[in-house]
């Protein structure tokens, strides 16, 4: 939660807005990894993935479709990470549902195999011949 238990993703300005709809709103992450890194998140405040309605998952999903065509265009990524973080455990620190869209781009990392898995660095490298 934002300052005071407010929720920073039920009151995002319009300038960062990239998508919305009646259900479910995209705009630019405050705190971006890198060019583009956006946000899909329903307009009702609910922490889970598994607290959403079957409406509100669609129309992410096709705002995530969106944002990924807009930055295709704006940005020109090599690639997308798209995750949730869902529940503390998983890293979620704002309790509002929200999908990371974030763009990839050649040479970001020296080797980007295994993408997400490096949550665990311990478990991510399953392709070396020493695992």
């Amino acid at each position: 939660m934002g300052a005071g238990g407010k929720c920073p993703f039920c009151d995002v300005a319009a300038t960062r807005i990239l998508h919305d709809s009646p259900l479910a709103i995209a705009f630019s992450d405050a705190f971006p990894l890198c060019r583009g890194h956006s946000l899909v998140i329903p307009r009702r405040h609910v922490a889970s993935w598994f607290e959403t309605t079957d409406d509100e998952r669609r129309e992410m999903l096709r705002l995530l479709d969106d944002v990924g065509e807009t930055l295709r265009k704006t940005h020109s990524p090599d690639g997308f990470n798209i995750g949730i973080n869902d529940g503390a455990a998983a890293g979620q620190t704002v309790p509002h549902l929200h999908i990371h869209v974030i763009p990839r781009y050649a040479g970001d990392v020296p080797d980007p195999r295994g993408g997400v898995r490096w949550i665990l660095t311990e478990r991510a490298d399953y392709w070396s011949p020493s695992r």
